[in-house]
């Protein structure tokens, strides 16, 4: 079974920068694609971004490209979220998910594990 731990969550200014982490412990399958979701308050859950088993393919949101991005460490199996120039409306908790296949893409249905969430906050 695979236990999926968010942090680095916080409370910045507009304009500043955070490195959300993972940490995945007992993962007893491979391939692993894993990515990061996001929910803000009032809103549903949203793709932010994503990653292959090799950290090659990645796909991002429109709302983050250039400013988010994603990277991994299989060695310490630990996702990375590197937050810059974070903006009031990225302000929501922040989810890891893992998926059973090299690659799990845009959509939830593909994620078979998920973190217990970090909050971002990001004041005006």
């Amino acid at each position: 079974q695979v236990q999926l731990v968010e942090s680095g969550g916080g409370l910045v200014q507009t304009g500043d920068s955070l490195r959300l982490s993972c940490a995945a412990s007992d993962i007893t399958f491979s391939p692993l694609g894993m990515g990061w979701f996001r929910q803000a308050p009032g809103k549903a859950r949203e793709f932010v971004a994503a990653i292959g088993r090799n950290g090659f393919k990645t796909a991002y949101a429109d709302s983050v490209k250039g400013r988010l991005t994603i990277s991994r460490d299989n060695a310490k199996k630990t996702l990375y979220l590197q937050m810059d120039s974070l903006k009031p409306e990225d302000t929501a908790v922040y989810y890891c998910a893992a998926a059973v296949i090299d690659y799990g893409g845009i959509h939830e249905r593909e994620y078979d594990y998920w973190g217990q969430g970090t909050q971002v906050t990001v004041s005006s």
